[in-house]
This record gives C-alpha cells, sequence and structure tokens, in this order.
C-alpha cells in the first residue's frame, strides 16, 4: 500500500504525516508521477503545477518538522476547478476568451485553502465557463470506463479523485456541477448550503444558484476539507455569517434514531432500473444500521426542475453579455448557445420561474421538518456514452440535483454500489439549510458498512 500514496485518504495522509512516516514531498511526488502516466488518458488536468508544488511541499515539511504543523490539511495537496481564481496560475474556465489569464489574487476558498496548508497541485478540467463543451483541453473521461463521460461540470476533480490523481479537490455546482461527476466517478461529492462557502473569486454562471463545495474519496474527507473552506467573507455578500462546526465531530454517532425522508414523487420515477435497485439497497442499508425511513410528498418537484434551467440560463446571460458580446467567436459553440438562450427568456417567464421556486422551497423545507434528511439518487442513470453527451446530455440528467440548487439546501453524494459494466451509482442525501453534518454522519454511517469507497478503476498505460 505504501506504493499506491495516490489512493490512501486525506485523514490518513494527515495521520501519517504526523507520525513523519511519510512525508508532502512523498505524496506530491506520487501523484505527479500518476498525473504523468494517466492524464494524457482522462484529461482530468488543465493546468499543472509541478514544480511548485514540490517546492510548497518541502516548504511544508520544514514547517512541519520545526514544530508549525498549521492542522490536518498542513502538507496535503489539492486540485482546484479551473473556474477558481488562483494567484499567479492561469484559470482559463476551460475558455479560449481566457487562455492566458493569470489572476493577480485567489479565490477566497483558494486562499482559505492555502492557509490551512494545502499544496496546489494544478487546475483541474470542467466544461466552458461550467455550462458548454471541452473542445479546448480534451474531454475528461470515466476512468471506470474511459468510452463513458464524467458528467460535468467538475469533471477533472470527480476523475481525478477516482483514478488516484488527485487526493483532494475543489468543484462548483449549479445544478449538480459536484454531485453528477462524484456519482458518476464513484467518490464523495457535496453541495453546501448556498452562502456557506464564499464564491469570490470564482467564475460566475448564476448568483442565486452557483455553489462552491468539497469532493472527496471519503465522507471524512469531506467533512474535513468543508471545516477549511466554509465561513463568512466580507468580499462575497451572499456568504452566511452562520458559525461553522467542526464538521469532523460526531461522525461516528451512527444513524440509530434518526428519519430518512423516502419521496413519494418525481425522485424515484422513470429511472434506470440498477440505480433504483442500487439506492433502494442503501436505504435497506440505512435501516438496518437504525434508521426510520419515512414515505414524504413533494408533488411540485417536477414541476420546479424546467423553473431552475430557466433562472440558469437568464442569469447566466446576465453574467457573460458584456463578454459575450466582445468575443462572440471565442466561445464554443455549446456555451454560446446555453448562454445566449437566457436572452430569448421574457421577464414574465423569469418572475413564473422565481414563483415556482418559491412554492418549491416552501414544499422542501416543510418537509424536511419532519425528517432529520431525505435520501434520493443522484443521478436518474449510470454514465452515459461520450458519444450520447457529445449530441448534447440527456435534458434530465440533473432532474434530480438543480432542485437543491433551487432551494440552496446542502446536497451529499456517496457511492452506493455499481451497475453493470462497473459504473459508479450515487446516493443523494439532502438535509436542512446548515446541516451538512448531519448528511455527513449519515453518510459516514453508510460507508463505513460497505466497500464501495474502496473500489478503484483498472487503468490503461498511456503513453
Amino acid at each position: 500500500m505504501d506504493s499506491e500514496l495516490w489512493y490512501f485518504s486525506a485523514a490518513e495522509l494527515s495521520e501519517r504525516i504526523a507520525r513523519r512516516t511519510v512525508s508532502p514531498v512523498e505524496i506530491v511526488e506520487a501523484l505527479l508521477e500518476r498525473i504523468a502516466r494517466y492524464n494524457g488518458l482522462l484529461h482530468s488536468y488543465i493546468t499543472l503545477c509541478g514544480d511548485e508544488a514540490l517546492r510548497a511541499a518541502r516548504d511544508a515539511e520544514r514547517e512541519i518538522a520545526a514544530g508549525r504543523r498549521r492542522g490536518p490539511l498542513h502538507g496535503l495537496p489539492i486540485a482546484q476547478k479551473d473556474i477558481i481564481f488562483t494567484r499567479g496560475v492561469r484559470t482559463t474556465c476551460h475558455s479560449r476568451t481566457l487562455l492566458t489569464f493569470v489572476p493577480e489574487e485567489d479565490a477566497t476558498v483558494a486562499r482559505r485553502l492555502a492557509e490551512a496548508g494545502t499544496i496546489l497541485l494544478g487546475k483541474t478540467n470542467t466544461t466552458e465557463f461550467a455550462t458548454g463543451g471541452t473542445d479546448v483541453f480534451g474531454v475528461p473521461k470515466n476512468p471506470w470506463d474511459t468510452s463513458r463521460y464524467t458528467s460535468g461540470s467538475s469533471a477533472g476533480a470527480g476523475n481525478s479523485l477516482a483514478a488516484g490523481l488527485a487526493v483532494l479537490a475543489t468543484g462548483s455546482d449549479t445544478g449538480g456541477s459536484i454531485r453528477g461527476p462524484a456519482s458518476y466517478c464513484g467518490v464523495v461529492g457535496l453541495k453546501p448550503t448556498y452562502g456557506r462557502v464564499s464564491r469570490h473569486g470564482v467564475f460566475p454562471l448564476s448568483w442565486s444558484m452557483d455553489h462552491i463545495g468539497p469532493m472527496t474519496r471519503t465522507v471524512a474527507d469531506c467533512a474535513l476539507l468543508l471545516s477549511a473552506m466554509a465561513g463568512p467573507d466580507p468580499l462575497d455578500p451572499t456568504a452566511s455569517a452562520h458559525p461553522v462546526p467542526d464538521y469532523g465531530s460526531g461522525l461516528d454517532r451512527g444513524v440509530r434514531g434518526m428519519t430518512i425522508g423516502v419521496p413519494n414523487q418525481h425522485f424515484y420515477d422513470k429511472i434506470d432500473p440498477e440505480v433504483d435497485r442500487l439506492v433502494r439497497a442503501a436505504l435497506r442499508r440505512l435501516e438496518e444500521l437504525g434508521a426510520r425511513l419515512d414515505p414524504i410528498d413533494l408533488p411540485h418537484a417536477a414541476d420546479a426542475v424546467p423553473a431552475g434551467w430557466t433562472l440558469i440560463a437568464c442569469e447566466a446571460f446576465g453574467a457573460h453579455a458584456p463578454r459575450l458580446r466582445r468575443q462572440w467567436t471565442d466561445y464554443g459553440p455549446r456555451a454560446r448557445r446555453r448562454i445566449a438562450a437566457g436572452a430569448f427568456f421574457t421577464a414574465g417567464e423569469y418572475q413564473q420561474a422565481a414563483q415556482i421556486r418559491a412554492v418549491w422551497c416552501r414544499e422542501l423545507s416543510q418537509a424536511l421538518r419532519r425528517v432529520d434528511a431525505i435520501a434520493v439518487p443522484t443521478m436518474p442513470t449510470p454514465a452515459f456514452t461520450l458519444e450520447v453527451e457529445a449530441a448534447g446530455p440527456p435534458p434530465d440528467a440533473g432532474k434530480f440535483t438543480i432542485l437543491f440548487n433551487l432551494t440552496g439546501h446542502p446536497a451529499l453524494s456517496v457511492p452506493c454500489g455499481f451497475a453493470a459494466g462497473s459504473l459508479p451509482v450515487g446516493i443523494q442525501l439532502v438535509g436542512k439549510a446548515f446541516d451538512e453534518h448531519t448528511l455527513f454522519r449519515i453518510g459516514h454511517a453508510y460507508e463505513q458498512h460497505t466497500e464501495w469507497h474502496t473500489r478503484h478503476p483498472a487503468l490503461e498505460v498511456t503513453a
């Protein structure tokens, strides 16, 4: 196992660093070797910070040896999504409009993680502006089956974690862009409560639905990363001042006595049979561990899905209109089409979408008063093929994820098994506002009594 540091959890590596049985330099070197071997196949990274990461690892090693360890993340490498500004390191958003853009300051989340001692390993691949195509730096491939899609837009984060090209990663999520890749790649991804993590210095898509969150291979690592990312920020007026707990505490308390809601409508309708089978098996396991399953009604869930896409389109156009007018031909065709579509919605249609959103927010909040969390599939199908993706992802791919961007409630995707062809499937846990801790507790309990997070894809060596 010592030769496979890239598959150790962040918590395990942190403990080994503290015991001096492994060094930050060894971890970074192992990951850089792994990236050199497989990035050409998977297209996980757009920009790699190899030399800089090694220098930072040596600095971290000296600081820790001198007794100046900053905390559990000190000396651990992290992969930042390439829409998150990183001072002195280019941030392209996978767009020809930003190929040479080098930010002069860090995004708040990048700064906080750097202050916690993490080492920037590189910038991960994303669809253009988190909504378009991937025609510049290559299509990220699913490491479980490279003919399959990773989902978007935090694609490089998802496939790098699954393939051992990263230990920790950040993602953004406007309609499911953390949870989709987490589900398809068999890793853990959290969309926190709206405002839980600052968005300052992150290229916007939809001001009312964008979220920044952690992506990892275990629930405990996700909790560890969120603890460093979360908190108020005077530079982001949407960032909440709600207190940040120690998300890693109490993870082992189990689920006995907890109530988990299972919706009667929408979420279990017209889904892939294997997704249905695996998610229901996960629910039975939670029941065996002491949780009570409670059917709940969410009659307006399906109605809210198109409202979400309407709001994203309108707000994306608002964010991009000046740049789109100046650099129309530099945008890729998919990004150009999706963003420009927002110009064609009327004020009345935007208002109707906002009204539907209000109804759905009230309905979900009322349902959550009765239960500790709600459990649904993350995605309606396992990963589809790259040919399907090239033609345009299925319109219902995000129908289980976008609903919680609309409301801002936290949602955690955890692996819950494999469909035919070794394709991962995720279960999505949804909680009350600012109650990520409960989601981590449920997800950790399930994870500790299953072995899905211990499996790794078999990859072919590339030149």
